[in-house]
C-alpha cells in the first residue's frame, strides 16, 4: 500500500513544503486538506474520494477550496468529507461563505465519530478507521487506520507526552505519522501552541513500538535539512524519517 506525503509543514506553506495533506491513492483516502491538496489531482485513480479531517484549523482545511480544479475532468463520482459534526458549521459558514468562496465544490459531508466510544468507520480495502482525541487548542482528532495485514496512525497538532491517552491508541502500528513542529529546546512554546518537540515524539514512538515513524507538520520557518537532529534521539528511537512533499512510502 502506498502512502503519499503531499503537504508536510504546518501553519503556512514555504518554498519547500505545503501544509498537511496525505493520501493513499489506491483506496481514495485523504488525510487532511491543507495546501498540499493540489497534488491530489495527479494521484486520483478511484471513482470515490474520502477526505478525513483531523480538525478545522485553516492549514488543514483550506485545500477543500482547491477541489474544483483537483476534480476538473477527473472521473470522480463522489467526494465525502468526514469531519467532527460540531466543527462542520465552521467550514460551511466561514470557509465557504459566499463572500469568501462563492462556488461550492462538489462534495458532501459525513460525520466523523469522536469521543471515547466512537465506532469504527469502514474503509475501502476491508479496513477501518477509529478516532481518538488529541490535546490541541480548539480540539483535534488522531486516527488509527487498519487493514488485515497493516496498520497506521496519524497524529497531528498535539503535544507529545508519554502520559497522553493517545499513546495506547497507536500501539504496534506499522507506520506512525506524527507531528514534530519544534526541535528540542522549544518545550514551553510547544505546550502553549499544542505542538511537539523531537525528544518527546521519540519517546512516544518508542513506547508505541511503531515499526516506522515519519515526522510531519514541521515548522515552516526553517526550510533547511537541520530543523530536526534525528541523531540526537537515535538511542531512544532509531526508525525516524522526515519525508519531503511528493514522497511516497510503502507500508
Amino acid at each position: 500500500m502506498q502512502f503519499h506525503f503531499l503537504g508536510t509543514t504546518g501553519y503556512h506553506p514555504n518554498r519547500r513544503r505545503d501544509t498537511a495533506c496525505f493520501m493513499i491513492p489506491e483506496l481514495g483516502i485523504i488525510l487532511d486538506a491543507g495546501t498540499g491538496m493540489f497534488r491530489v489531482r495527479d494521484l486520483i485513480c478511484t471513482p470515490e474520494l474520502h477526505i478525513f479531517l483531523s480538525h478545522t484549523h485553516l492549514d488543514h482545511i483550506v485545500g477543500l477550496t482547491f477541489l474544483l480544479d483537483v476534480l476538473y475532468q477527473k472521473d470522480v463520482q463522489s467526494v465525502t468529507v468526514y469531519v467532527d459534526p460540531e466543527k462542520r458549521p465552521a467550514i460551511e459558514r466561514h470557509l465557504f461563505h459566499p463572500l469568501i468562496f462563492p462556488v461550492a465544490p462538489p462534495f458532501h459531508f459525513a460525520d466523523l465519530p469522536a469521543g471515547p466510544d466512537a465506532p469504527r468507520l469502514p474503509l475501502p480495502g476491508g479496513g477501518w478507521l477509529r478516532t481518538f482525541p488529541l490535546i490541541h487548542p480548539g480540539g483535534c482528532l488522531g486516527f488509527r487506520l487498519a487493514w488485515p495485514e497493516r496498520s497506521m496512525a496519524y497524529i497531528t497538532d498535539t503535544t507529545a507526552d508519554l502520559e497522553a491517552e493517545y499513546v495506547r491508541e497507536i500501539a504496534g502500528v506499522d507506520l506512525l505519522v506524527h507531528e514534530c513542529y519544534f526541535p528540542d529546546g522549544k518545550e514551553e512554546l510547544a505546550l502553549l501552541t499544542g505542538h511537539s518537540c523531537l525528544t518527546p515524539v521519540a519517546q512516544v514512538a518508542a513506547a508505541s513500538c511503531a515499526k516506522r515513524t515519519c515526522l510531519v507538520h514541521l515548522s515552516p520557518l526553517d526550510e533547511s535539512d537541520r530543523l530536526l537532529d534525528l541523531s540526537s534521539v537515535a538511542t531512544i528511537y532509531p526508525h525516524f524519517n522526515i519525508p519531503e512533499d511528493g514522497e511516497m512510502i510503502e507500508f
